[in-house]
């Protein structure tokens, strides 16, 4: 499929519905890549979702389908406010390798920059290389590992944690 039709943009809390939908598919078509359950959210109340929605997320839409999201989670603590995580990174399948995630990630970090964010931070399973490799790509390093950050049917899987500066 071509990604040069879609439009990527930060939602509002009247389009929890687009939301729902992006964030529950990517829970149930890639439970491993998580570090949430899909039972956990389909569960939220409407409130709940909109809740989610105070902090930036970001959507990607085909022809007014949500085909791709990214959040972004800023410190709390004015001295860490400089820093976000990225969270809920989810492409459809049938868009992976046309260089949707990267018009994502450029899209959130512009928006990260915009808000005075220096450093972007993420967690991902040591167990999705594809992840770590496209993210070395994007200038992420890795700054250490989680032991068994996730519990995935009884298994422990370490988190990697990686980090990009936005700023030199």
């Amino acid at each position: 499929m071509d990604a040069s039709c879609v439009t990527i943009r930060l939602i509002q809390a009247d389009e929890v519905e687009a939301f729902r939908r992006i964030r529950l598919e990517a829970l149930r078509a890639e439970p491993s890549s998580f570090a949430s359950r899909y039972e956990d959210w389909e569960i939220l109340p409407d409130e709940e979702w909109r809740n989610r929605l105070n902090e930036p997320v970001f959507i990607a839409f085909q022809n007014g389908e949500p085909v791709g999201i990214m959040g972004l989670l800023r410190q709390r603590s004015s001295k860490m406010a400089h820093r976000a995580t990225i969270i809920m990174v989810y492409i459809g399948k049938s868009l992976r390798g046309t260089g949707l995630a990267g018009r994502l990630l450029d899209v959130v970090s512009d928006h990260a920059r915009h808000i005075g964010i220096r450093q972007l931070e993420l967690f991902v399973s040591a167990e999705n290389p594809a992840a770590i490799r496209f993210y070395q790509r994007e200038g992420f390093s890795e700054i250490g590992r989680i032991p068994g950050g996730v519990l995935e049917e009884g298994r422990e899987i370490d988190d990697v944690m990686m980090a990009r500066r936005l700023v030199d």
